[in-house]
């Protein structure tokens, strides 16, 4: 490891990034280097410049890909080089698309056809709860405060932890799931049960279904995420209780879901996404 790496990773850990964060931050820097072969220590303004056209000109990356080039690299001129950083980039703007969302029916035809029972389970907390496929690969059975019904999610988005509302009939599956299975550690345990399952398996497994299902719908498994925030809004739930449970840290974040549904009208309450689903759920026990 050199000297300058070393250096980034300890400004990094003083500034409490998370770990996603230095991942990203230290790939952007890396890149840099790899192209022109030399350090970024050697670096002047016009080669970054250059670099930036490059990223947008030639290799297309996207908006978000882009802006974390730009701030990992800017990091590591500000704060770990102590140098004035002069280059600039034209992020591309994001496109603001609507996704094709699912409706509850189409939720239901995607979970029925799931035979394995441990992947059933995997998209039946994500649809109920609205997570994040990272903070759904990531739980822990010591995660799940079934007393209170509430789920941990520890370390989400931006390093924060949170607690999500269990909905009643998520919570009597889950006990059914942990007295077929018993697992350990991790909710859902990799081909090693000391490890948890992978991102990439998560999203083969709602892929399958979902084909299996005759869904045609373009998205992958974010879209469950984004089929919560719609049903519960259409229902009734709060702006800011849904922020709560999104783990939202900008209110813009959840009220663009308000823009994709027409007429809403807001309420003072969410309701159990499962409760309705429940019957075809049994009938594949």
């Amino acid at each position: 490891m050199t000297k300058l790496r070393q250096a980034m990773i300890d400004a990094m850990l003083l500034r409490g990034f998370a770990a996603r964060t230095h991942e990203s931050y230290l790939y952007a820097v890396t890149d840099l280097a790899k192209y022109y072969h030399r350090s970024p220590a050697q670096l002047n303004a016009g080669e970054i410049q250059a670099y930036f056209l490059y990223l947008v000109k030639e290799r297309h990356l996207a908006p978000a890909s882009c802006r974390l080039a730009l701030n990992g690299i800017r990091f590591l001129y500000l704060e770990v080089l102590h140098r004035k950083f002069e280059a600039k980039m034209q992020v591309p703007k994001r496109p603001q698309r609507i996704p094709e969302l699912l409706t509850r029916q189409e939720v239901a035809a995607i979970l029925d056809a799931c035979i394995n029972r441990k992947h059933r389970m995997l998209l039946t907390i994500c649809y109920a709860c609205g997570l994040r496929v990272s903070e759904l690969v990531n739980l822990k059975v010591r995660d799940i405060d079934g007393e209170r019904r509430l789920l941990r999610i520890d370390q989400g988005k931006g390093a924060k932890d949170r607690m999500v509302e269990i909905p009643e009939t998520l919570l009597l599956q889950l006990r059914r799931y942990w007295q077929l299975f018993h697992p350990g550690e991790w909710l859902f345990p990799g081909r090693a049960p000391a490890t948890a399952l992978g991102i990439t398996s998560a999203q083969k497994c709602f892929k399958e279904s979902k084909c299996k299902a005759g869904v045609d719908k373009v998205g992958g498994i974010h879209s469950l995420r984004h089929a919560y925030a719609t049903h519960q809004l259409v229902a009734g739930m709060p702006i800011t209780t849904l922020q709560h449970q999104m783990g939202h840290r900008d209110i813009h974040s959840t009220l663009r879901y308000v823009h994709w549904i027409p007429n809403y009208r807001g309420g003072d309450s969410g309701t159990d996404l499962l409760a309705d689903l429940e019957v075809d759920h049994e009938q594949k026990e």
